[in-house]
């Protein structure tokens, strides 16, 4: 006699994912609330889904709020709990991912969403804003995307961006957020050699990011640069043009006087002696030079 047969049957999963989606912010039969960003706008939800969804916020709410008379209770808090450092949209979206297992994204807000997918740990809600950042990559919003990226150690979105910035160099440094750029990620942006921009443009767009980053970090420019500056490949510039290079740094002294010094040296010995070899090494987008020539050896 055969035995007992068991199965694990699935029933509609959009029709019970969109009875689910009605729960998102619905004040009925709601046991906790937040209070969300400077609008503090009400988000209403329910805690069992949150405490099983989600590791953080089973401990957010089994603790009673800082200064509730209710803190040696084991009555749940109720809230509210004030989240002010968040956009609603972008909590709501987290809530939504939580409920139903997908998520509403626009590009106003996926970063942020990514942001909060790291801080409360949720994995798959990271790897799915992961993907709609990669799909819908812009000109204007690809160094916030990389920022983002190294920030969060999402290396596959990072080396996505720069796949980006490669394409189109020349356009993504004459954004604001080319010029918001931590110096330890513009660095490693400029140790590429597929960049398709010439060397004295890039050379630009480094002195107006420096400018920019020394105003807001209220540090010099030189101690600011310190990083990208290194990366820079003077000795592809013509003499004429380090002679203007020269001119400007005068100012704002973005470029230690060595690195120009190696510069000369190339053009005067006809080869990049003394100077490291990467340095000689035109880029995807460098125009070409009569020495360049001079620095073929050195190139790999």
């Amino acid at each position: 006699m055969a035995g007992p047969c068991s199965a694990r049957l699935q029933g509609d999963v959009a029709a019970f994912t969109a009875a689910l989606r009605t729960l998102v912010n619905n004040p009925q039969f709601s046991d906790v609330m937040f209070v969300v960003g400077q609008e503090q706008q009400k988000v209403f939800a329910h805690r069992c889904v949150l405490v099983c969804r989600c590791q953080a916020f089973r401990g957010m709410l089994s603790q009673a709020p800082v200064g509730s008379q209710d803190s040696s209770s084991s009555v749940p808090p109720q809230g509210p709990f004030i989240l002010g450092n968040v956009q609603p949209e972008v909590f709501l979206a987290v809530i939504e991912f939580l409920y139903t297992n997908s998520v509403t994204l626009n590009s106003h807000i996926a970063l942020e969403v990514l942001t909060s997918s790291v801080e409360y740990g949720l994995q798959d809600l990271c790897k799915l804003c992961v993907k709609f950042i990669k799909d819908t990559l812009s000109v204007e919003q690809v160094c916030e995307a990389l920022q983002a990226a190294v920030t969060y150690g999402q290396v596959d979105l990072q080396h996505h961006c720069l796949d980006f910035i490669e394409g189109c160099t020349a356009a993504v440094v004459r954004t604001q957020g080319f010029r918001e750029l931590s110096d330890v990620v513009l660095a490693w942006v400029l140790r590429s050699d597929r960049l398709a921009v010439d060397e004295l443009d890039l050379v630009q767009a480094v002195r107006e990011w420096a400018h920019v980053s020394s105003a807001v970090l209220e540090r010099p420019v030189p101690e600011v640069a310190a990083l990208p500056v290194r990366e820079l490949r003077l000795p592809l510039l013509a003499p004429s043009e380090l002679v203007t290079l020269e001119s400007y740094n005068q100012q704002d002294l973005l470029i230690p006087v060595e690195n120009i010094s190696a510069a000369w040296r190339a053009h005067a010995l006809r080869r990049g002696s003394g100077v490291p070899s990467h340095l000689c090494r035109p880029r995807r987008g460098t125009r070409s030079r009569d020495h360049h020539r001079h620095l073929e050896p050195h190139a790999k």
